[in-house]
């Protein structure tokens, strides 16, 4: 099992963009511990402890991002290939609403697929798209990005059409109307909202078992 030590180090690699050190660390474990534990007690804690130095303002940015795509490589040696259904998880997809910034959404995909989620990524899309993929891949959480408050509002759109098809569909929002606003999410509809990419992997596990999704902890990705 990873010590605090391993984690600290992994932690390092991943701050210093070292990938080749990553890599290393991972493989050094990886043939004593089936896939999905060093997911969990490797990976998982040194992306959260990033995060949190980046709430801080002890991690640039830059550093969580790139942290999340190195993990998303390392991870993709490890599990199967995104779209592969793993077992208890629930079908995802994630993309961008009526805008087109995608920093905060490759952000999102990077913490979940680092920790072993698998997820579609529609990219750009507008509500009548959204409603045709989410329907066509039988999806069950939606993660939904927003730049700018006319697409904010938007995702009311998404969520009468989901119900007016029956599709029990969860939505999460999060960009910058969602902060500003810290009722908006509610008012469109969503089912949960947060304050950081690295905690979407709570939020997802949260609303596949709560029944009342204001009891998952709230999350949300910067625009």
């Amino acid at each position: 099992m990873p010590t605090e030590d391993h984690v600290q180090r992994f932690m390092q690699a991943l701050l210093a963009v070292d990938q080749v050190e990553a890599q290393r660390l991972l493989a050094t474990m990886r043939a004593t511990l089936p896939p999905l534990r060093l997911v969990d007690h490797l990976i998982v804690p040194a992306l959260e402890q990033i995060g949190v130095q980046w709430e801080r303002g002890e991690a640039a940015l830059s550093q969580v991002y790139m942290s999340g795509r190195i993990c998303e490589t390392l991870v993709q040696t490890l599990l199967p290939p995104d779209g592969v259904a793993r077992p208890g998880q629930p079908k995802l997809a994630i993309a961008v609403l009526e805008d087109f910034h995608f920093l905060g959404k490759n952000m999102v995909c990077s913490a979940l697929r680092a920790s072993g989620f698998a997820l579609m990524d529609y990219g750009h899309v507008d509500v009548a798209e959204a409603i045709h993929r989410v329907q066509a891949d039988n999806i069950e959480v939606l993660l939904l990005s927003t730049l700018m408050l006319p697409s904010a509002l938007k995702v009311k759109k998404v969520r009468a059409q989901l119900d007016k098809l029956g599709l029990q569909v969860k939505i999460v929002v999060g960009g910058a109307p969602f902060r500003f606003d810290t009722e908006l999410w509610r008012a469109v509809g969503a089912d949960a909202i947060g304050h950081n990419a690295l905690e979407a992997i709570e939020v997802v596990r949260c609303l596949r078992s709560t029944p009342n999704p204001e009891d998952a902890p709230p999350w949300q990705w910067q625009p």
